[in-house]
């Protein structure tokens, strides 16, 4: 049984102007849902899962984040400054490469929650990850089963796992990127400079059969704007 990621990176330096006026004061990533910062919320579902140490890129209302963090003593926790230049997804992650280490990391976007149901999402991506086959694995949720989706671009998968990305508007895909995935960090070496996101990544490992997907049971909430928090926090509270 290939064991998990001990590190992850957690990408938390977005600007969230979708999420005003919540960000006119804070970070996206320590906007309450339930009384929980949406990052202390992913970081705690890291550390269940065996996460020991978790790179945090900052960016909007950084010093916040940073004295948010230091009151965490349940995992190490390494800060990628991004208060010059906010660097996108593919970007932040490559600036980050040297606090990441060369073994196969989680990857955690600070909007993206679940409901407990069936099998934990992290451990479904921990027994699916196969190094030998898989430089990226995305962990997936089927269409209709959450809330805060945007828009029909995401996921084709075939029998084995491997994924095509559709953007094509009038294409509605079956499965939709949840914002987590196991990644070995190689595979951002030489994407790219300065700001670039993360998609470019993705095209090219499809291209070379690397690129996979795990379908979790969770009940998926994707906290991108004030209406889909309300939704997520109905959701919680039953």
């Amino acid at each position: 049984m290939t064991p998990g990621p001990t590190t992850a990176m957690v990408l938390a330096a977005g600007l969230g102007t979708r999420m005003r006026p919540l960000t006119n004061d804070r970070p996206k990533a320590l906007v309450e849902v339930d009384g929980r910062a949406l990052l202390d919320r992913v970081l705690d579902r890291l550390v269940a899962a065996g996460v020991r140490r978790a790179v945090v890129n900052v960016h909007h209302f950084a010093d916040l984040v940073e004295a948010h963090l230091a009151r965490r003593t349940d995992l190490e926790i390494l800060i990628s400054d991004e208060r010059g230049l906010i660097l996108d997804s593919g970007g932040g992650i490559l600036k980050a490469r040297p606090l990441l280490g060369d073994n196969p990391i989680y990857l955690a976007n600070i909007d993206s929650l679940w409901m407990d149901d069936g099998e934990p999402p992290l451990e479904t991506l921990r027994r699916a990850w196969d190094p030998d086959q898989m430089d990226l694995l995305l962990l997936l949720v089927r269409r209709g089963h959450g809330i805060g989706f945007e828009g029909p671009p995401g996921f084709f998968m075939d029998p084995a796992g491997r994924l095509t990305h559709s953007a094509a508007p009038d294409v509605v895909t079956p499965f939709a990127n949840v914002g987590f995935g196991i990644m070995k960090p190689q595979v951002i070496d030489g994407a790219g400079e300065g700001a670039f996101p993360i998609h470019p990544v993705w095209r090219r490992l499809q291209g070379e059969g690397r690129l996979f997907g795990a379908v979790m049971d969770a009940y998926w909430m994707h906290v991108g704007d004030p209406a889909a928090r309300a939704a997520a926090e109905n959701r919680i509270r039953g």
